[in-house]
């Protein structure tokens, strides 16, 4: 999942041409790669944090509502699982203990109308960008946003292969 190399060409593609777009719009790949690295700093996990943002030294990202560990947990999870998957459209709801079904779809709910919103500190730099939680949401399938995935989990080498990528 956040091995660039073995992604599918569409999901290279929307990945390379949203960062390269985001990139324009916050100042550039520098301030971007700090942006990811200042979310992977924050433990346990910067979706938790009490503020709903994270900043660098260019942007900030931030968000319309806290996260709470246990529904992090559960995407973690879900990461977890799937962290060697080539698949990114991988349907999260697929999973055959009740149990665990539940507890994703809670999570489901709950970051649903999740937004994360990223702005240059210097608004000379750019309009910023936004992005969701999920790419689709319907009552039996619900697929994973791998922008989302590639700020919040995956390290700036993703990025970085993302951006580098020719279409």
């Amino acid at each position: 999942m956040c091995n660039f190399n073995k992604q599918n060409e569409d999901t290279k593609i929307l990945v390379s041409l949203f960062m390269q777009k985001a990139a324009e719009n916050i100042g550039g790949a520098n301030h971007l790669l700090s942006l990811i690295e200042a979310m992977k700093a924050k433990k346990p996990a910067a979706l938790m944090l009490k503020e709903c943002q994270v900043a660098s030294n260019n942007s900030i990202t931030k968000w319309n509502k806290k996260v709470f560990k246990d529904k992090v947990e559960v995407l973690e999870e879900i990461l977890t699982l799937h962290r060697s998957s080539e698949n990114p459209d991988f349907n999260i709801l697929n999973h055959e203990n009740a149990k665990k079904r539940k507890a994703i779809l809670n999570m489901v709910k709950t970051l649903t109308p999740l937004e994360f919103v990223a702005t240059p500190q210097n608004p000379n730099d750019g309009s910023g960008f936004s992005f969701k939680v999920f790419d689709s949401s319907t009552e039996e399938s619900v697929t994973l946003n791998p922008i989302f995935i590639a700020m919040f989990f995956c390290g700036v080498e993703f990025t970085k292969k993302a951006l580098k990528y020719n279409i």
